[in-house]
């Protein structure tokens, strides 16, 4: 008698069964498939954990179909082997009170497993005022780390091998000044100019339509920078002089799209600004890097991260002649969203980071830092700051996030979005070259003068806004899921106590230092600033080794460049 009963098939019948009838790939897949396989056998491979599930099923480098990671137009990554040949940096952003205090906070980070130093400064340092000027009265070592002068940016890396680790610096306007700092502290300690690896954000672009933390006009702001691209690019291989920063305007309130458009066509303007110099584009590209924001809209923000990576490569290879690989690859480090810590119930803060950091590594970020549960109430205490380092490293050893590149390519929802995505930054793109009159970069000088971007992210943020307070956009803890609202009282208090020590450290260093030098350097830096064809760094470097302070530098060149002042727009 026959048995009646419908029998499940085995697993290899029902694998076989799925791909009956499916297409045999074309010539091109398995030629790009080749490529890729040799690659990542090219590719080391890290041995500190076997790539496979938690039940033991061994998994691939990589799952679907071309253009595979590492392969032009980049979409799923720019690297082969991605996160196994190593993961990214774990760069946790610090900065606080006086050199010696963030000095400590770095120590301690590299200690607990971080990989990189990330530095904040404070508000009179980012808006290049000495900490005994009058705007600086409150402010000081309060959001950051106060930097006056090169004594204090010796003490800021005491300790620190400048030539095993790669430093980030977060900051605009006076951005040439703290790059010759860091390169005067590293000669000092016998680190070679070539030898130094980091970045420094010095995307003034973004502060005219974000930020606000900008020094000079536009025009000459520019200069400035393609400078030290120029820089750079000879003397310090291993650097980025710009890190194209969409995190501020994000958090200035924009759209993923704007942001993503936003930060994009500042890209293309600063290759417009350098190639105008004479400088070859396969010079400098492959020096540029990226600053992205992480927020809440998980597949939203992957699918802006690959988005991202396949425009760059498409409009340097296409628009601007790019030829060398690394020219076209777009690399990024990412922040999660400080504007979606809520102060209610602050400890929810910890999922939320965890989720936006995820969507980071889905995403395919070369570095990131994860926002501390307590920033929307203070700055981090060092508990907090181990527990979002912590985070990464669970995302890292945990998940299994980071044994698969781009792991979540080829799912119709994430192909769709990173189209649409695409599809809106590309019109506004159109606008912006239709502003410029053919030039991203004329489009970018003219929709700052006409309000266009900032106009653009105050309407997102307002929108955002209103569905906040109306209830159709939930925010757990804010407005709803409102009890159990209970703070904790153990935050990272900044005194009165750092400001009195930063003003005496100050007076003893200009009481110490040559008068005459620091007017001398003065004095060059100014004829070198109305001289175009003189590059400034050089004369950065020899100002700070003086110990002019940076507001005194800034001042100097106010008088050749002035100052800008934001139109009012009715």
């Amino acid at each position: 008698m026959s048995d009646a009963s419908p029998r499940r098939p085995s697993a290899a019948n029902a694998a076989n069964a799925a791909n009956e009838g499916a297409a045999v790939p074309s010539e091109a897949t398995v030629t790009a498939r080749a490529a890729y396989d040799a690659a990542f056998a090219a590719s080391p491979v890290r041995t500190d954990v076997d790539f496979e599930t938690l039940s033991g099923i061994p998994l691939d480098p990589v799952y679907g179909d071309a253009p595979f990671p590492g392969q032009y137009p980049y979409t799923r990554g720019v690297y082969a082997s991605m996160y196994r040949s190593k993961l990214w940096t774990m760069r946790m952003f610090a900065g606080f009170g006086t050199a010696e205090d963030t000095n400590a906070r770095f120590k301690e980070l590299l200690r607990a497993g971080g990989t990189g130093l990330s530095t904040a400064f404070d508000m009179p340092t980012l808006m290049g005022r000495d900490s005994d000027n009058d705007w600086a009265v409150g402010e000081v070592g309060r959001a950051g780390v106060a930097i006056d002068t090169l004594a204090d940016m010796e003490d800021l890396f005491a300790d620190i091998d400048l030539g095993g680790v790669s430093t980030s610096m977060t900051i605009n306007g006076p951005a040439p000044i703290l790059l010759a700092m860091y390169v005067a502290v590293a000669e000092s300690t016998g680190v070679p100019r070539k030898a130094l690896a980091g970045t420094i954000q010095n995307d003034i672009l973004k502060e005219y339509q974000a930020q606000k933390e900008y020094i000079f006009p536009p025009r000459p702001s520019m200069r400035i920078i393609t400078d030290m691209m120029r820089f750079t690019s000879a003397e310090m291989p291993k650097w980025h002089p710009v890190s194209i920063s969409g995190y501020h305007i994000r958090e200035a309130g924009s759209t993923a799209v704007q942001e993503l458009a936003f930060t994009l066509a500042n890209g293309f303007a600063y290759v417009e600004a350098a190639m105008a110099t004479g400088l070859p584009i396969d010079e400098f590209a492959p020096r540029l890097s990226f600053f992205f924001n992480s927020h809440s809209d998980f597949f939203e923000e992957i699918g802006k991260f690959r988005a991202a990576r396949r425009i760059w490569a498409r409009w340097m290879k296409e628009r601007y002649g790019a030829e060398q690989e690394r020219s076209l690859l777009l690399r990024f480090h990412t922040q999660t969203a400080g504007v979606s810590l809520t102060a209610q119930q602050p400890e929810i803060n910890i999922a939320r980071v965890a989720m936006q950091a995820l969507a980071g590594v889905l995403g395919g970020t070369q570095s990131l830092h994860t926002d501390s549960f307590d920033e929307a109430l203070a700055l981090p205490t060092e508990k907090a700051a181990r527990i979002a380092l912590r985070t990464q490293q669970l995302v890292a050893y945990e998940t299994g996030a980071a044994n698969v590149a781009d792991p979540l390519g080829g799912s119709h929802y994430v192909e769709w979005m990173t189209d649409e995505m695409e599809r809106r930054a590309e019109e506004i793109f159109e606008h912006l070259d239709a502003l410029g009159d053919g030039s991203i970069l004329e489009g970018v000088y003219r929709g700052i003068d006409n309000g266009y971007f900032t106009g653009s992210i105050a309407d997102a943020a307002y929108r955002f806004e209103r569905e906040v307070n109306s209830g159709r956009r939930i925010i757990v803890g804010v407005n709803e899921f409102t009890e159990g609202d209970e703070r904790s009282s153990d935050l990272l208090s900044i005194g009165q106590d750092t400001e009195d020590l930063q003003l005496k450290r100050l007076a003893t260093v200009k009481q110490a230092r040559s008068d005459a030098e620091v007017a001398a350097a003065l004095t060059r830096l100014q004829v070198d600033a109305r001289d175009a064809n003189t590059n400034l760094m050089p004369g950065f470097i020899d100002a700070v080794k003086v110990q002019a302070t940076e507001g005194e530098i800034v001042a100097a060149l106010e008088d050749v460049f002035g100052t800008y002042v934001e139109q009012v727009i009715v």
